[in-house]
């Protein structure tokens, strides 16, 4: 979800001429939980109301006043409890149509939507491991709530590599995405790897979404059911830049990718609760 919009329609594979598909696994498991030898190394349960902890959770502002890449509509706030808060156990995230008092808010590019991005850049971030978040998303045609990660220590964007665990958009209504992006295989040069799974409940429920990450490859999983899978074909960073620690991201876009078929007004406000986050990794592995 970093640069440009994104195609609507992912599979498997999409290749293109710039690069060759890369390999796949050799043994696919069918279900998936927390891995044997893992401990719980970072969590929020959201069991404390008001503002999401400072702690554990940063805000990404960084490009209000320029505007959101992907043609993105939505200003994030900053310690705004209208767009972020927690509340009954629920990290609840909230896209607003609204508009802001410049006085008030000088980064605020003139943007018609809010919403919040929250991350654990310079909190927390981990190489390798298991990651759960338990979450309910909005419906609604033009939201585009995700779950993903990026480079703690990034460069440019893909080459130092993306894992999206769950992106949704509100017109694919019972569709669940995860995608990587890296140098060779990126939405800009038609090779992105990604592909879907189906619920008719996809939004308005809760789905518990996951992220199995080792130097050998990426599996995510929708409610224990892995349909994503990546290997490392040992052939260097442009195809696996991921061996170096990531944040996670949590957050509700408005438009871009979500609003390639508008946005509907009775979609706001639209709300994204998150029941927990856990990260768990094996004891050799250390976090930040």
């Amino acid at each position: 979800m970093m640069s440009f919009v994104r195609v609507s329609l992912f599979s498997l594979i999409i290749t293109a001429c710039a690069a060759a598909p890369p390999k796949q696994l050799t043994h696919i498991p069918i279900s998936l939980s927390i891995p044997e030898g893992y401990d719980l190394v970072w969590s929020d349960e959201f069991d404390v109301d008001g503002l999401p902890q400072t702690d554990r959770w940063a805000y990404d502002t960084s490009r209000n006043k320029d505007g959101w890449w992907n043609e993105e509509k939505q200003y994030y706030g900053a310690e705004r409890s209208e767009n972020a808060r927690v509340e009954e156990g629920n990290l609840i995230i909230t896209a607003r149509e609204e508009t802001l008092n410049s006085n008030d808010h000088a980064d605020w590019g003139r943007q018609s939507y809010t919403s919040a991005r929250l991350f654990t850049k310079g909190k927390a971030s981990w190489k390798y491991g298991y990651i759960e978040v338990r979450a309910k998303l909005p419906c609604g045609r033009g939201l585009w709530p995700a779950i993903w990660t990026l480079p703690e220590e990034s460069g440019k964007w893909p080459d130092s590599g993306e894992i999206d665990i769950m992106e949704y958009v509100g017109w694919d209504t019972d569709t669940f995405h995860a995608t990587v992006h890296t140098r060779d295989y990126n939405h800009v040069l038609g090779t992105q790897v990604g592909t879907t799974t189906r619920s008719e409940t996809a939004c308005g429920d809760y789905h518990t979404h996951a992220l199995h990450w080792t130097k050998d490859q990426v599996i995510v999983a929708t409610d224990g059911k892995p349909y994503f899978f990546y290997k490392n074909d040992g052939t260097g960073d442009g195809s696996w830049p991921f061996d170096r620690a990531h944040h996670l991201i949590l957050n509700v876009a408005v438009g871009g990718w979500g609003g390639q078929e508008g946005i509907d007004p009775a979609a706001f406000p639209a709300e994204m609760y998150v029941d927990y986050v856990r990260v768990y990794q094996t004891a050799p592995t250390t976090s930040r």
